[in-house]
């Protein structure tokens, strides 16, 4: 019997998925590994696959035992399970409920000229200051603190501190500082909830507070998992997607030729980033088959959308970047009814990024090579350090 592939995968290139995963892939669509903390799982790298189970409800975040459920990291936050066994769905439900008014289509459009607004700012800055820049601190990490912090309503004055215990709720390897950032975390969000109920603005903790029936803990869980997810994914997008159109100086220059290609790209971009293995977490709620594959009641599933988005039955040469592509069927937001309610806004952010930053720095091109580049192992969604560049 072949022993269990260990997580996380070796990934010389910070773009490309991990040869290890590529293996696999050429193997199979459903895989046994173990996790990094040493625990058996199951490993979906198939896009259709991964697609089905990500709406199939005989999978969920929740488990019947949690403390002895296999785990993917130390993180308390996405570690291990995650909700009550016997109201995840009703939970799900009204969580989404609560939540999908404040990203509907009308709220969205309106804030694009903003987004709009704030990026031509940050960019403003990056030119005052000279000829170079790292992209990373200059734009990809403050433009997306600054919308969610005006959309929820956080002072932006705090972005150190909330941005701290968020990297420290998200670290895989350490479980008390995971556990420590949560609650540090949680403690704002309340104090936040407090100011709220006491002087209203027109942002979403202000209307959660409104809300019949939404209690103060609710209000800030809520509004503290936007804060978290609102920003730290957009954060690693915006890098990752600068670094992929930098080292595919042809793709830049089309998007430089074509400017209505950059919605496209986007799609692209969230769709092409190499992953090291691993994906959503699932467990089992009952026994059931994934392509011919036995998995019990219990087991952690985990569905790689990352290689998912590479699979080439779905993406024809899945490893090239190509902004002309269709990538619509990527599954980088997920699928089905835990679609990420964030991806319109998400979507806005990467659009106007690369919209604003091709024209205005159309000879931009990194500082440093590729191959001196790191990238943060430590903590959930990964992403880039610094990303050095020059115009």
């Amino acid at each position: 019997m072949v022993a269990p592939a260990q997580l996380p995968f070796e990934q010389p290139d910070p773009l490309r998925v991990a040869p290890l995963l590529h293996e696999l892939r050429s193997r199979g669509p459903v895989h046994r590994v173990r996790t990094a903390v040493g625990d058996e799982a199951w490993l979906v790298t198939g896009h259709a696959e991964v697609r089905r189970l990500l709406d199939d409800d005989r999978l969920g975040r929740s488990h019947p035992a949690p403390e002895t459920a296999a785990r993917t990291g130390e993180s308390a936050l996405f570690g291990g399970p995650l909700g009550d066994f016997g109201t995840e769905r009703a939970d799900h439900a009204r969580m989404r409920s609560l939540l999908q008014p404040h990203f509907s289509p009308r709220r969205m459009k309106a804030l694009r000229s903003r987004v709009k607004t704030l990026t031509t700012g940050l960019l403003d800055k990056m030119v005052e200051h000279g000829s170079s820049a790292d992209l990373h601190a200059a734009l990809a990490v403050p433009l997306p603190i600054l919308v969610i912090c005006e959309l929820l309503g956080v002072p932006y004055e705090d972005r150190d501190r909330f941005r701290a215990w968020t990297a420290d709720a998200a670290n895989t390897r350490d479980r008390a500082r995971s556990e420590r950032g949560l609650g540090e975390l949680f403690g704002y969000g309340l104090e936040l909830v407090a100011r709220k109920r006491t002087d209203p603005g027109d942002d979403v903790i202000s209307r959660l507070c409104a809300t019949d029936g939404v209690s103060d803990a609710e209000a800030a869980g809520l509004s503290m998992a936007l804060l978290f997810a609102g920003h730290e994914t957009t954060v690693v997008q915006i890098g990752l997607g600068a670094l992929l159109l930098l080292t595919n100086p042809g793709q830049w220059q089309a998007l430089l030729d074509q400017s209505d290609l950059v919605p496209n790209a986007v799609e692209e971009i969230l769709r092409a980033p190499g992953k090291g293995g691993g994906g959503i977490p699932r467990y089992a709620r009952t026994d059931l088959e994934i392509d011919g594959v036995a998995v019990k009641a219990g087991d952690l599933v985990l569905l790689d959308n990352g290689a998912a988005n590479h699979d080439p039955a779905v993406f024809a040469d899945p490893d090239r970047l190509d902004v002309t592509r269709s990538a619509a069927a990527h599954l980088a937001f997920g699928h089905g009814a835990r679609y990420c309610i964030g991806a319109p806004l998400a979507r806005i952010e990467l659009q106007v990024v690369f919209s604003q930053l091709v024209q205005r720095f159309p000879m931009l091109r990194l500082a440093v090579g590729v191959e001196e580049l790191r990238v943060r192992r430590d903590v959930l969604t990964g992403g880039l350090v610094e990303l050095p560049v020059r115009w």
